[in-house]
């Protein structure tokens, strides 16, 4: 099943620090499971960067009320009331928040993953992920402390760092 969280996160570490070609984007929508067509100009992939900063602001948070701040701003000032679609019956039930089912892509990937993030940390009552030492956003799906790197790789280059520096 596919993890909006993680989407997200996907897509602000393609769209960030820039420039992402309409190729890589879709690249990681595909992947993700987004239905073709899928139909990139650089005005979409502009309106997805602008919403990668915000979304990245998330990622960033150190704290849980951190987090939940940022959150609720983007939910504030871009989310609509809430509704229930299948896209004309194309898929199973499902939550939107954004304008309408062909919103703009940049709406979509704010909106969609800001509501994705804010059920993260609900369910988890702390920051839905952070910024790995090599820059990458994560998504924490650990069940115990924080999680502080995006994969087991970064985690081993830190501490082998670490240990040097202290040698």
């Amino acid at each position: 099943m596919m993890d909006p969280a993680q989407r997200a996160a996907d897509l602000v570490n393609v769209l960030l620090p820039g420039p992402a070609t309409a190729a890589q984007v879709r690249e990681v929508l595909l992947a993700h499971d987004e239905p073709e067509p899928i139909e990139l100009g650089e005005d979409d992939l502009a309106e997805m960067r602008e919403a990668a900063v915000v979304l990245r602001e998330v990622f960033a948070a150190e704290t849980t009320a951190a987090a939940a701040a940022a959150l609720n701003v983007a939910l504030a000032e871009h989310a609509r009331p809430p509704r229930l679609t299948t896209h004309d019956g194309g898929f199973a039930w499902h939550l939107h928040v954004d304008s309408s089912d062909d919103a703009p892509w940049g709406e979509w990937l704010l909106t969609s993953s800001s509501l994705a993030l804010a059920f993260r940390l609900t369910e988890r009552q702390r920051p839905p992920g952070g910024i790995c030492a090599c820059g990458k956003s994560f998504v924490d799906t650990g069940r115990g402390e924080r999680k502080r790197y995006c994969s087991s790789r970064c985690a081993t280059r830190a501490r082998v760092a670490a240990h040097r520096a202290r040698s």
